[in-house]
């Protein structure tokens, strides 16, 4: 089941929703047609339901905000990224396991 928690970002809204959100916000760059970014959603739901609170689950439709692929040099689908205090901690492509994904937002949560 899908998580209401998950913030779906466009254009319009990243600067307040992401770039300038109080809390850490991971990023998930993905597209409808691309199975492995149909793999690791399950996670991410499950993701913004165990860090509820402390840190923000995004996700950004490549094929919808095309600019904002651009911008962030999206070459490959999925792609995580990790803000906090609008700046980039950390950026990955693949499908990427659950526990290393709990370890780069307990990395932005706590440092």
């Amino acid at each position: 089941m899908a998580s209401d928690k998950i913030l779906q970002v466009t254009e319009n809204t990243f600067d307040a929703l992401v770039l300038n959100a109080a809390l850490p916000v991971l990023v998930d760059f993905w597209a409808d047609w691309c199975g492995p970014c149909r793999m690791l959603s399950p996670i991410l739901d499950q993701l913004a339901d165990e860090f509820d609170s402390r840190a923000v689950i995004a996700k950004i439709n490549v094929d919808e905000q095309p600019e904002l692929a651009r911008k962030y040099d999206i070459m490959t689908i999925p792609t995580i990224m990790i803000f906090r205090g609008g700046e980039l901690l950390e950026k990955n492509s693949g499908v990427i396991p659950k526990s290393e994904l709990e370890n780069m937002l307990g990395k932005a949560i706590n440092n």
